[in-house]
C-alpha cells in the first residue's frame, strides 16, 4: 500500500476552470440558521436557507485561494480581478430583494493600491437590470464602485488584490439588533447563466486522476455542509475512491427547529437546506456510480436537544461530548427521542431512494455515554431510571458487583432494542435496506472498564441483527497500539459473531492538520484489515484526506509471500555467509571521501550448495525450489554462525506501549528479528522474567500489561533468517555432482520489517 502527503501541485496534471465556476462557491452563516449551495447547471448555482433570528445572515462566498480542495486538485490563486467581468441572472424568494435596504450586497475583502487591508460594499441593485427578484447583474471589476447610492456615495474598488468576496442574504424582517423571527423563514437564491469574461477569466486547476484502488471513503455533513456536493464528489472521484461512501449525516446541521429552538419533526425532520444539499449529493453520487451508506448516530447538538431526550449521569448532568460547543447523546429509552431518530433515518433513506440509490443505512456508534472525568455511566435520565431501575455506579472503571453488572446488562438490552427499532423503522420504508452497525472499539472495549461492553456492545447486536459489522479503532491506531487493535477485533468477533466477510473496517482519522503524520499508521491499519479478510476498508474521512493532501495508491501484488518452512538441508562446513551493505563512496580530487550508507542494516547472502551431499539431497533441493516457485516465496534458514540471542534489549516502557519488536544488537547497530523459533522466546521486564506475553506476527512481543515508564524490556530467543532463492534458475548437473563439485545455490535475506 503506497501513500503520499502532497502539499502543492508541482508538474502534476492540470486543466483550466472559469473563475466563479458554480462548483467552487461556499456558504457560511451563524447558528442556528442553515444554508446550502448546490450546482443546478454548469453555469448555475442555488442557495437554500432557513432563517430563525432577525440578524441571521448567510454569505455566498468566492475565495481567491482554494483552501478546501486537495492540494493536487485546487485552482490556482489569483487575487487580481481587474481584467474580469462577471454577469449572471438573479432570481430569489424568501430573502430581502435586490432593491431593499439591507438587500443583497457583494462584500469585497482585500487590499487597496497602497497594500492596506480594507473592504468595499457593492450593492448589487446598482448593477442590476430587471426586477428586484429577477434581474441581470453585471459587474466589471475594473470600474465597480461600492456605496449604497451612486454616484453620490461611490467608493471605487481597487480589484488588484482581493482575498474573497461574498453576497449577503438576509430574511425579510432583518434587524441587526437580533431577536427571534415570528416564525422560521425559508428562502432561496439562484444565480444562473453565470459568465466570467476578460483576460483574467480563466484559472489553472489541478486535474490529477489517481487510478481506482481498493480503499473506500467516508465523509460527514458537519465537515462539508459549506461545500457544493459536486466539489466534494470531484475530490473523491479524482482521488481514486470507488464503491460505497459512508456518509455521516452529522449531529449539528440537519435538524429542523421549532419556535423554542429545539429539534422537531413537525414539517419534516430535515431543514430545507439540508434536504436540498443531500438531494443533490445523492443524485450526483448515483450518477458517478457510488452507493451511499447513510450513517446516523445518537449524537445531537446540545443547544437544540430537548432536555428530556438527553442521557444523564446520576447527578442529573447531561451527557456532553468534548466538542466546542458540545453535543449530547440521546437516551435509548426515551420514546420521543428514538421516534425522532427513526424519522430522520427514514428521511435520508427516502432521499437516496428518490435518487435511484440502493438503500443502505448505518447505525453509527450507538452507546451509553461515559463521562471522561470519572467514567460515570449516563444511565440516569428519567426514562432510563423508569426502564432500567439502575443501581448507583460511581465509575465503570474496575470491578463491579453483581447488581451493577445487572444494571449494565439491562442498559445493553435497551440499547440493542433501540437500534433494532431504528433498523425496523427504515426497513418499514424499504424492506431491502442493507443495515450496518458501526462500533468504536477503544471506548466500548476500554481495558480500564472491562464491564462497559455489557452496556455498549450488547449481545443483542450479535449476528444476524445487522447485515454488516463495521469496526473503528483510530485512537489505538494513531497511538501505535497495534496489540489493542488486534485484541479488540478478536473480542468484538467473539462477542458478536460476524465473520470477516461480513465486516467493514474504518481506518482513521486525523483530527488536526498538525498530526498529518498519523496517516502512516492509518494506511498501515487499512492494510492489516485487508489482510484479515474484511469485505471493505474505508478511510475516515474525506475532508481530512483533502486537507492533508493524502494520495493513496494500490500497489501491484508484491512478491512477498512467505512459506513458514525451513530450508530442508543442513548447511555444509563450506557454506558461505556474506553480510553486505550498500554504500556510495565519493572521492574528491584531494583524496577525501564522502560515504553515504543506503541501508541501516546488513543484508546477508548465502550459498548453501555445499549442503548438497548426494542424489537424495539433489532431489530434495529441486522439489523445494519448485515448491517455492524459485524466488517467489521466502522461507526460513538457520544461519550457522548467528542463530541465538540472549538478553537483547528490545525497548523501554512508557506506561502505555505493550508491543515490542524482537531485535539483535551488534553494538550500536540493531537488526530486526522477524522469524523467532517457536517456544524459544523468553522475556524480562526490568530483570524480572514474565510469562505475561504473546507472540504476534513478525517477531513482535505483546505484553499483557504495559511496562512502567523506564522499565527495560529484554528478550532471549533462537531465530531463523527469512531468505529466498536469489535466481529464477537452479542448475544441478549429475555429472558435476558425481565429480565431487558442489552446485552453487545462492540465497538472499528478505527484509520483512
Amino acid at each position: 500500500m503506497g501513500y503520499w502527503l502532497a502539499t502543492e501541485r508541482v508538474e502534476q496534471a492540470s486543466d483550466v476552470v472559469t473563475r466563479f465556476d458554480p462548483m467552487f462557491w461556499t456558504v457560511n452563516f451563524p447558528r442556528p440558521m442553515m444554508a446550502a449551495v448546490t450546482t443546478t447547471a454548469p453555469d448555475a448555482l442555488r442557495v437554500d436557507a432557513v432563517f430563525y433570528a432577525r440578524d441571521d445572515l448567510a454569505g455566498l462566498i468566492w475565495e481567491s485561494a482554494d483552501s478546501h480542495d486537495h492540494p493536487l486538485l485546487r485552482y490556482d490563486t489569483n487575487r487580481d480581478y481587474r481584467d474580469c467581468r462577471l454577469s449572471f441572472r438573479w432570481r430569489s424568494a424568501g430573502v430581502l430583494p435586490l432593491d431593499a435596504v439591507n438587500g443583497p450586497v457583494l462584500t469585497i475583502e482585500g487590499r487597496d493600491a497602497q497594500g492596506q487591508r480594507r473592504a468595499w460594499y457593492v450593492r448589487l441593485w446598482n448593477y442590476a437590470q430587471g426586477t428586484p427578484t429577477d434581474a441581470r447583474v453585471t459587474i466589471d471589476f475594473a470600474t465597480v464602485r461600492g456605496g449604497f447610492l451612486l454616484p453620490g456615495e461611490a467608493d471605487p474598488v481597487w480589484a488588484g488584490d482581493i482575498e474573497r468576496m461574498f453576497v449577503s442574504l438576509v430574511a425579510p424582517g432583518y434587524d441587526a439588533a437580533g431577536g427571534a423571527l415570528p416564525a422560521a423563514v425559508e428562502g432561496w437564491v439562484e444565480l444562473s447563466e453565470m459568465a466570467c469574461t476578460g483576460a483574467g477569466a480563466v484559472l489553472p486547476i489541478g486535474d490529477v486522476v489517481v487510478p481506482a484502488h481498493d480503499l473506500r471513503i467516508a465523509s460527514g455533513y458537519d465537515d462539508s455542509y459549506h461545500l457544493t456536493p459536486a466539489r466534494l464528489l470531484r475530490n473523491a472521484l479524482h482521488l481514486g475512491y470507488r464503491g460505497a461512501i459512508v456518509h455521516y449525516v452529522g449531529m449539528s446541521h440537519y435538524f429542523r427547529l421549532d419556535a423554542a429552538g429545539l429539534a422537531t419533526t413537525a414539517g419534516g425532520a430535515l431543514n430545507v437546506a439540508c434536504r436540498a444539499w443531500h438531494r443533490d449529493f445523492a443524485s450526483r453520487a448515483g450518477a458517478l456510480g457510488y452507493d451511499v451508506i447513510w450513517s446516523l448516530s445518537y449524537e445531537l447538538f446540545d443547544a437544540h436537544c430537548p432536555a428530556a431526550w438527553k442521557q444523564r449521569a446520576a447527578d442529573g448532568s447531561p451527557a456532553l461530548t468534548g466538542w466546542v460547543p458540545p453535543s449530547t447523546l440521546l437516551s435509548p429509552t426515551h420514546g420521543a427521542a428514538m421516534a425522532y431518530l427513526q424519522a430522520v433515518a427514514r428521511a435520508f433513506v427516502a432521499i437516496g431512494t428518490a435518487a435511484g440509490l440502493a438503500p443502505h443505512f448505518q447505525v453509527g456508534e450507538p452507546w451509553w455515554w461515559v463521562t471522561p472525568d470519572g467514567a460515570r455511566p449516563c444511565l440516569y435520565d428519567a426514562s432510563a431510571v423508569a426502564a432500567l431501575a439502575p443501581v448507583p455506579i460511581a465509575t465503570v472503571r474496575g470491578a463491579l458487583d453483581a447488581s451493577q453488572r445487572a444494571t449494565l446488562d439491562r442498559a445493553g438490552a435497551a440499547l440493542a432494542a433501540s437500534t433494532a427499532a431504528l433498523v425496523a423503522a427504515v426497513r418499514a420504508e424499504r424492506g431491502d435496506c442493507r443495515t450496518y452497525l458501526l462500533t468504536y472499539l477503544p471506548t466500548v472495549l476500554d481495558a480500564a472498564a472491562p464491564e462497559a461492553k455489557r452496556m455498549n456492545m450488547p449481545t443483542g447486536w450479535a449476528t444476524p441483527a445487522f447485515d454488516v459489522l463495521q469496526l473503528e479503532d483510530y485512537d489505538w491506531v494513531t497511538a501505535g497500539d497495534t496489540a489493542s487493535s488486534a485484541a479488540g477485533v478478536a473480542a468484538a468477533v467473539a462477542r458478536l459473531g460476524y465473520p470477516a466477510a461480513r465486516q467493514d473496517y474504518l481506518s482513521g482519522f486525523v483530527l488536526s492538520a498538525a498530526d498529518r503524520g498519523q496517516w502512516r499508521a492509518i494506511v498501515a491499519a487499512a492494510g492489516t484489515a485487508q489482510r484479515r479478510g474484511v469485505a471493505r476498508v474505508y478511510l475516515w474521512a474525506l475532508p481530512q484526506v483533502m486537507r492533508d493532501g493524502l494520495i493513496y495508491w494500490q500497489e501491484e501484488a508484491r512478491v512477498d509471500a512467505f512459506d513458514d518452512v525451513t530450508f530442508p538441508l543442513a548447511l555444509g562446513r563450506e557454506a558461505e555467509v556474506t553480510p553486505g551493505f550498500s554504500t556510495n563512496i565519493t572521492t574528491s580530487a584531494g583524496g577525501r571521501e564522502t560515504r553515504n550508507v543506503a541501508w541501516t542494516q546488513a543484508r546477508t547472502r548465502y550459498d548453501v550448495g555445499p549442503g548438497v551431499r548426494g542424489e537424495a539431497d539433489v532431489a530434495t533441493l529441486l522439489a523445494f525450489f519448485r515448491a517455492r516457485q524459485g524466488p517467489a516465496r521466502a522461507f526460513r534458514l538457520r544461519d550457522p554462525f548467528d542463530w541465538r540471542a540472549s538478553g537483547e534489549a528490545i525497548g523501554t516502557g512508557d506506561g502505555v506501549r505493550r508491543t515490542f519488536a524482537l531485535a539483535r544488537n551488534y553494538g550500536a547497530a540493531v537488526r530486526r528479528i522477524t522469524r523467532p523459533v517457536a517456544g524459544t522466546v523468553r522475556v524480562t521486564v526490568d530483570g524480572v522474567a514474565t510469562q505475561g506475553f504473546a507472540m504476534a506476527a513478525l517477531g513482535e512481543v505483546v505484553l499483557d500489561a504495559a511496562p512502567a515508564a523506564g522499565a527495560v524490556v529484554r528478550a532471549s530467543f533462537d531465530f531463523d533468517v527469512p531468505v529466498r532463492f536469489a535466481e529464477d534458475q537452479l542448475s544441478v548437473a549429475r555429472a558435476t555432482h558425481l565429480a565431487g563439485t558442489a552446485p552453487s545455490v545462492p540465497l538472499i535475506e528478505v527484509r520483512e520489517a
